[in-house]
């Protein structure tokens, strides 16, 4: 079991970025949140650190979107392996499929409802903190 969760939450949506981290903080999940506002500035953050064990993504950002971030991490042998969950409000079938295309771990589209929300992200922590991939990440 991983004993805390490096988590970087990439949206240009500062109240997605608040209720996230809240969820986050009142979870039984120790977590480390480092946010990103777009792909290009998400990129930047992992380059600076390879200690991030899971990605949390949004598609529809400025500068450069969620699918183009995809494309290049996944390109990256060193980034590659990171699980990407999209945290979307795109239910686009061609979006949904063009990231399972390019090897995400999971696509949740944006509850309405904050208890809605706060169970997705539950689960997903729950999840990946008992990940046997993240021991070795």
């Amino acid at each position: 079991m991983v004993k805390q969760l490096n988590i970087l939450f990439v949206d240009d949506d500062e109240v997605e970025r608040m209720k996230f981290s809240r969820v986050c903080s009142q979870s039984e999940h120790k977590t480390v949140i480092t946010e990103a506002t777009n792909g290009e500035d998400a990129l930047n953050k992992l380059k600076g650190s390879s200690s991030y064990q899971l990605i949390f993504l949004d598609l529809n950002m400025p500068k450069m979107n969620g699918i183009e971030f995809l494309e290049i991490l996944k390109a990256d042998d060193r980034l590659k392996f990171i699980p990407i969950v999209i945290l979307s409000s795109s239910d686009n079938m061609d979006d949904l499929k063009k990231c399972y295309e390019l090897g995400i771990a999971g696509y949740i589209i944006k509850p309405i409802r904050y208890e809605d929300y706060s169970r997705h992200i539950t689960t997903m922590l729950d999840y990946w903190s008992s990940s046997e991939l993240l021991t070795h990440i």
